[in-house]
C-alpha cells in the first residue's frame, strides 16, 4: 500500500525513525503495531514498570492511525439506543462510559506529552435523509436523562444552513464534547512519549509469527522477542498473522482528498465553526477543515484488496455531492487507508492464551476506542482485568465466509447499502 499523497504525511510534525530489529531481545510485553492499540498499549504498560519492545512492519502512524478522519466521537461506534436494546440499560451505560474514557484519554496524553495535533472540540452529525431526524432528535434527551450527558444537542435545519455552507442536509446534532485532530501528528506523539518512557521501537520490523508458549517469542525477518506476554494491535492491517482472529475482522478501504488553500474566510463558510463533520450514510461522507484552511473530505469506500488508480476521481463525485461551490478548487492530496470492520461494530478484545492479547475492530472510531484498549491491556497484563473483560465478553460473531468468503459476501451487502444510500 502507497503512502504517499497524503496532507497528514506532509505535515508531520516531530517525526523519527526508529531502528529494525536485528538478533534476540528480551522484554516483559512486545506489542505488535504501531497504531493507537500498540503506541497506548505500550505507553501505559511502560508507566506501570513493564520492559516493553514495540514492532512496527512499516513505520509508526503508518496504518489507519496515520490516514484516517481525524474524527474523535463520543461513546461507542453504535449509539446508546442500539446498546439499551441489545445489552440492556446498565451495560450500555458501561460501554458509554468506557467510550468517553477513551475520548479522555486522548485530552489527557496531549496534554501531558504536549502533543502538537491540533486538538479541537466540536462535532456534528448530519442527517443525510429526512428519516433520519426523528432519531437524532431523540438522542440528546436520551443521553442526558439515562447517561448523564449534557453536549449534546439537535440543530434544526434552518440553523444547520448557518452552520455548514451544504443545502443536502435535513438537520443535525451538535456534540460540543466531541473532538477532532490530526491524527498521524497523534501518533508521532505517542510514539515520541512511549520513547520517553524507555519503550524500545523497531520500526521495518513485521512480525512473521508467535510461538505458544511462555515466554513467547515474536519472530522477525531478522531477530525475534522473547516476552512474557504478547499484544497484537494491527486492526485491519492483521493481514495472515493471527487466523483465529482474522475471520472477525474485515479490513475495508476508506478514502480522503484535501483541497488547496480556500483562505480562511471561504473556509469558514464551509463549516462556520470549524468543528468536524459525518452524515448518517451507510457508506459515511466525513469532512473538517485543517490547520491550513483546506477541505478535508472522506468518501467512499471499496472493498477489494487495492485502491482506486485516481483516488481524487473516484472521491470528488461525493465532496461535489456536498459542498458543489468547490467545483472549481483543485485536490491537492489524495489518500487512503484500511480500517477493520467487525460485524457488530463494537471493538473485539480478547486472549487467545493467557499470555497473548488483542484488540481490533474499531469500526472507524478507532482513535478513542483503541487509546481506551491500549490501557485495558495493560491493566489486564498487570491481572487487574475486569474492565477489559466488560469489552472481551461481548459478542464478536465471525463474518460469513471466514477469510476467504467474507470478501465478496461483504461486496453483495454493501452493493445494496450504497443503492439504498444513493436512493
Amino acid at each position: 500500500m502507497p503512502d504517499h499523497g497524503s496532507w497528514y504525511q506532509a505535515t508531520a510534525r516531530g517525526r523519527r525513525t526508529w531502528p529494525r530489529l536485528a538478533g534476540r531481545v528480551a522484554a516483559d510485553v512486545c506489542v505488535v503495531g504501531g497504531g493507537y492499540t500498540g503506541l497506548s498499549a505500550a505507553l501505559h504498560l511502560a508507566e506501570r514498570g513493564y520492559a516493553v519492545v514495540l514492532l512496527e512492519a512499516e513505520h509508526v502512524g503508518w496504518g489507519a492511525a496515520g490516514r484516517n478522519g481525524g474524527q474523535v466521537g463520543s461513546g461507542q461506534r453504535r449509539d446508546e439506543a442500539e446498546l439499551t436494546a441489545s445489552f440492556g440499560l446498565a451495560l450500555a451505560r458501561r460501554l458509554w462510559a468506557l467510550g468517553e474514557e477513551g475520548k479522555a484519554i486522548v485530552r489527557e496524553r496531549v496534554a501531558r506529552h504536549a502533543i502538537d495535533c491540533d486538538l479541537k472540540p466540536g462535532q456534528l452529525i448530519v442527517a443525510a435523509r429526512a428519516a433520519d431526524t426523528a432519531a437524532l432528535r431523540a438522542r440528546p434527551g436520551r443521553l442526558a436523562r439515562d447517561f448523564g450527558y449534557d453536549a449534546m444537542r439537535y440543530v434544526p435545519a434552518a440553523e444547520l444552513g448557518a452552520m455548514l455552507g451544504s443545502k443536502v442536509f435535513h438537520g443535525g446534532l451538535l456534540d460540543t464534547g466531541a473532538l477532532h485532530l490530526h491524527p498521524l501528528n497523534y501518533a508521532l506523539g505517542l510514539a515520541r512519549a512511549c520513547d520517553t518512557a524507555g519503550v524500545r521501537i523497531f520500526e521495518g520490523s513485521a512480525a512473521l509469527g508467535c510461538s505458544a508458549s511462555d515466554p513467547a517469542t515474536v519472530r522477525t525477518a531478522a531477530g525475534e522477542v522473547s516476552a512474557r506476554h504478547v499484544v497484537l494491535g494491527c486492526d485491519g492491517y492483521l493481514g495472515r498473522l493471527e487466523p483465529r482472529i482474522a475471520a472477525h475482522l474485515m479490513p475495508i478501504n476508506n478514502f480522503i482528498v484535501a483541497t488547496a488553500p480556500l483562505g480562511a474566510t471561504r473556509a469558514r463558510t464551509l463549516i462556520r465553526d470549524d468543528v468536524c463533520a459525518h452524515d448518517t450514510r451507510f457508506v459515511v461522507n466525513y469532512f473538517r477543515l485543517s490547520a491550513d484552511h483546506r477541505l478535508l473530505f472522506g468518501g467512499g469506500e471499496n472493498y477489494r484488496r487495492g485502491f482506486p488508480a485516481d483516488i481524487g476521481a473516484f472521491v470528488r463525485p461525493h465532496l461535489l455531492r456536498v459542498f458543489p461551490q468547490l467545483a472549481d478548487v483543485p485536490l491537492e492530496y489524495a489518500w487512503g487507508g484500511a480500517l477493520g470492520i467487525s460485524r457488530t461494530r463494537l471493538p473485539h478484545l480478547g486472549r487467545l492464551a493467557p499470555n497473548l492479547f488483542f484488540a481490533q475492530g474499531y469500526s472507524g472510531h478507532g482513535i478513542s476506542i483503541a487509546s481506551l484498549a491500549g490501557r485495558l491491556i495493560a491493566e489486564a497484563v498487570a491481572g487487574q482485568a475486569e474492565r477489559f473483560d466488560v469489552l472481551a465478553t461481548l459478542p464478536a460473531p465471525r463474518w460469513p465466509g471466514g477469510t476467504l468468503l467474507r470478501w465478496p459476501l461483504l461486496v453483495l451487502g454493501m452493493l445494496y447499502y450504497s443503492l439504498r444510500d444513493r436512493l
